[in-house]
């Protein structure tokens, strides 16, 4: 019988590993010791779009098929080698003003997190500054989120419009599979806007593609909006929100991995879900397609008006 309980050294640390065979992904009998596997091998690429960002994280105790948590704070017995940030959580569902969230920056803590069966490790579009609480996006995010009746075509023309529209205005758009549905579609901005300032170019370009195509597009967040229609939620730019990092994996019966595209992907409309050895193969093959990601970009274009207010809210799924 395999031991309930093991330690390994990591990155020179001890990080305890437990109950390896249980079953996380129960459609593919994917387990946890798997789940340890590929974020240690898929840990270059994922560490990079971490760094200096709180992590809340998708836990699933039982796997996929039972009901998940999702979780702020640093659990009892985090161990001390774990980098904190305190952060204040305005709004928080707990009554919290602060959250000790961890950041991840080592494989040690990768490790750790996948062994608590933190599936899913979600982001903010701001990274941890010197600059006091300002929270200055280096990320614009835009979430298609496909409604009843639409197939990865949809998406996909979406995608492409957006990635245009965002062109002309000096912006570089590159996408990645939420791992379920959708697509993401990310540019590199300054860190020099508020993310009032982010939402509200963000929303103005998802109603202006929402009037150019409103057969395909919507920016309304109402379900009775979206059949037969892609939303572009804007909204996942609210400093207060975050969306599932690059290379993480997500919560299905199967495991699937939110996996960076290129453009040609895109435009051919493929299934859009990517699993972990697919990933593996891609990212020996072809680095990591969102390392320009990690760059700042310009800033975007002022919006004029009333911008969109501040909510505090769970991650997307």
């Amino acid at each position: 019988m395999p031991a309930e309980r093991q330690t390994e050294t990591i990155d020179g640390h001890e990080v305890s590993l437990s109950k390896p065979d249980k079953v996380m992904y129960p459609d593919a009998a994917y387990t946890k010791a798997d789940v340890v596997g590929f974020y240690r091998r898929i840990a270059p690429v994922i560490l990079p779009h971490l760094h200096d960002r709180p992590v809340t994280r998708i836990r699933y105790p039982n796997g996929t098929g039972t009901r998940p948590f999702y979780e702020k704070n640093a659990p009892a017995g985090t161990p001390d080698w774990v980098r904190l940030a305190t952060l204040s959580t305005p709004g928080s569902s707990k009554g919290r003003d602060t959250a000790d969230f961890p950041v991840v920056e080592e494989t040690a803590t990768l490790v750790w997190l996948a062994n608590l069966a933190a599936l899913e490790l979600h982001t903010t579009q701001w990274m941890i500054g010197d600059d006091g609480d300002e929270r200055l996006p280096d990320r614009l995010v835009a979430d298609l989120d496909p409604g009843p009746g639409t197939g990865p075509e949809d998406t996909a023309e979406v995608a492409l419009l957006l990635r245009e529209r965002l062109g002309r205005d000096g912006l570089t758009a590159y996408a990645k599979s939420s791992g379920k549905k959708g697509v993401h579609v990310c540019c590199p901005i300054s860190a020099t806007q508020t993310d009032l300032d982010v939402s509200a170019y963000a929303k103005a370009i998802a109603k202006e593609l929402e009037e150019e195509r409103p057969d395909l597009v919507t920016s309304n967040m109402l379900k009775k909006e979206r059949d037969g229609r892609i939303l572009i939620d804007w909204s996942q730019n609210n400093a207060a929100k975050t969306t599932v990092a690059p290379y993480s994996l997500r919560g299905l019966g199967v495991p699937t991995v939110s996996a960076p595209m290129t453009w040609d992907e895109v435009e051919t409309a493929r299934e859009l879900k990517f699993t972990p050895e697919e990933v593996f193969e891609r990212v020996d093959k072809d680095g990591d397609l969102w390392e320009p990601l990690l760059e700042r970009g310009p800033k975007v274009p002022e919006v004029e008006g009333p911008k969109p207010r501040r909510r505090a809210a769970r991650p997307r799924t």
